[in-house]
């Protein structure tokens, strides 16, 4: 079967330890595309649409993490975006990490930014987003990131958001008074004056409250993924298992890769 997309991971992930100079990493992986959220939101993402033959590769994306020498978190009743999360909250408290790099270009981790210690790494764009960096972009501190996004929805989570409710209206109503429950609480004549409607977006909100805050639980990360490494040291990159590798290439028949590992496990 094609495993392109096997291919283009590995290059990522050693361009990040060989270009990027990471140290200590961790992988986190959708081992199924379905969670617990679907069971409280019949939109949420599933499996519908994904090519077969990308979904067919996951397994084989595994085999190639673990053969790298990087730990591996695989998900089932929760996502990718949880362990990261976790892994966020987990190592930015340990006193032996310099900084958290949560390398994803997917604006719902942009909550667990905490000033310049955690940040968001979007290698595709080459832009990093520290606390200062989530406020200019959306408007909103990474705490509030959660509430934004049920006011605005995520297209790719497959929820709709509140209608009427824009990334700049929702931006403006949450800088001005927090969170969710601040703007249903807040007179429409007390919203910011840029928002236009406002009497009209307060209705729909508070005839659309239990979907927001259902929105809301959708869009916030979960802290207790089951991540075996409890400190830093237990992610510290010591290179790819030369055997390991080699039987994964051969077993697969990427003899194109054997090679590419620029650093090799000692015995």
């Amino acid at each position: 079967m094609p495993l392109t997309a096997v291919a283009g991971l590995v290059g990522t992930l050693l361009a990040l330890l060989r270009d990027e100079g990471a140290t200590h990493v961790g992988c986190a992986h959708d081992r199924v595309i379905r969670s617990f959220r679907n069971g409280l939101w019949p939109g949420y993402k599933t499996e519908a649409g994904v090519p077969p033959d990308l979904l067919a590769q996951f397994p084989v994306a595994e085999e190639a993490i673990v053969a790298l020498g990087i730990p591996l978190w695989p998900m089932v009743e929760l996502e990718a975006d949880d362990a990261l999360a976790t892994a966020a909250a987990r190592f930015a408290g340990d006193p032996a990490v310099e900084q958290v790099l949560v390398c994803t270009p997917d604006k719902d981790l942009a909550q667990v930014v905490r000033g310049g210690r955690v940040v968001l790494r979007d290698r595709r764009r080459d832009l990093t987003y520290d606390e200062t960096g989530v406020r200019e972009k959306w408007g909103v501190p990474p705490a509030t990131i959660p509430d934004w996004l049920a006011l605005v929805g995520d297209a790719a989570d497959g929820f709709p958001g509140i209608p009427g409710f824009g990334a700049v209206t929702a931006a403006a109503v949450l800088a001005a008074f927090g969170s969710l429950e601040g703007v249903r609480d807040m007179p429409p004549d007390g919203w910011p004056p840029t928002v236009r409607g406002a009497p009209r977006l307060a209705a729909t909100l508070r005839d659309r409250w239990a979907d927001a805050l259902l929105f809301r639980d959708l869009a916030t990360l979960r802290l207790d993924a089951p991540l075996p490494e409890r400190t830093a040291e237990d992610l510290r990159w010591r290179g790819a298992d030369a055997g390991a590798w080699e039987a994964f290439c051969d077993r697969w028949e990427l003899p194109g890769l054997r090679r590419r590992p620029h650093r090799w496990r000692e015995a």
